[in-house]
């Protein structure tokens, strides 16, 4: 576990946020090794009001840190009111796929939709499909999606929407897949603990299979007004489908609002591991950060 606590002080900058000050946001990164380059995908933000979540960046580095975009998305593309998290994975067979959380205007629903491509600057907004649909009860986003042992795995951030005041409130569901697009739900993996500083919601950010299990990072919040800074905490489980919160404190910010979240782990095929996580820093601002172990 000691490999992947993030440690802001040893951190450094890989996509600064679009504007100074609280509403402006770069992060929500999901990270993949290929070729010898790192791509990361992550969402850049604006404030209420001026654009929410209104890009997805997918960009190419040589060492983990310096990068260089190779393809935007914006949300008008995709008729959506904001977009959150992006998943980006290859498949075996090579094909990239990059999912994005979608929020339908008007509304507190949000939906994820796929594009595949041969290269990840082939991305095209116009050759899309809904996988994640969610429904009038439930809005789903934020997916973290695991190919292991033949079979897809998906944790995905679950939405109350019956009550509009109440619908920040989050629970992680599990599902799987044989081919990455037609999935089945096996429940909440991952609920709220009442009392606790995850009791408002929980969103697994990263998942990784252990001889033992699996070991998952998660943002958690204890109250509606911490929404946008929640913190970072881990939990295991002998079985994907049910993890269990660790007893332990969570990872935070130094700065105003304490945000340390979407925590990103990617082993590297020439050893070690690059962390990645959007923190917020002095002024409010989220930036997208990394760590190599």
């Amino acid at each position: 576990m000691t490999a992947v606590l993030p440690r802001p002080e040893l951190s450094e900058v890989a996509v600064a946020p679009p504007g100074d000050g609280e509403g402006y946001w770069a992060g929500a990164p999901s990270a993949v090794e290929s070729g010898g380059f790192v791509y990361l995908a992550y969402r850049l933000r604006r404030p209420l009001g001026e654009g929410r979540g209104y890009a997805v960046e997918v960009a190419r580095s040589a060492d983990g840190v310096r990068f260089e975009p190779v393809v935007r998305i914006l949300k008008e593309q995709f008729g959506s009111e904001s977009l959150e998290r992006p998943t980006l994975v290859r498949t075996p067979s090579g094909v990239w796929r990059l999912y994005l959380s979608c929020a339908t205007p008007g509304t507190k629903h949000w939906r994820v939709e796929v594009l595949e491509a041969a290269a990840p600057e082939e991305f095209d907004a116009r050759d899309r499909r809904v996988v994640l649909p969610g429904d009038d009860k439930v809005g789903v986003k934020d997916p973290v999606i695991v190919h292991h042992e033949g079979l897809w795995h998906l944790w995905a951030s679950c939405h109350p929407l019956a009550v509009a005041e109440e619908a920040d409130q989050m629970v992680t569901d599990y599902a799987t897949s044989a081919d990455g697009l037609e999935w089945t739900w096996h429940g909440t993996a991952l609920d709220r603990r009442p009392g606790a500083w995850d009791s408002r919601g929980v969103r697994v950010s990263a998942v990784r299979f252990t001889p033992d299990g699996v070991v998952a990072a998660y943002d958690g919040r204890a109250s509606a007004a911490e929404n946008y800074e929640e913190r970072t905490g881990f939990a295991t489980g002998d079985d994907p489908r049910a993890l269990r919160a660790l007893d332990r404190g969570p990872l935070g910010s130094p700065h105003r609002g304490g945000g340390l979240r979407y925590l990103e782990v990617l082993p590297l095929a020439g050893g070690g591991t690059r962390l990645y996580y959007e923190l917020t820093r002095p002024d409010g601002a989220h930036e997208l950060r990394t760590e190599l172990r």
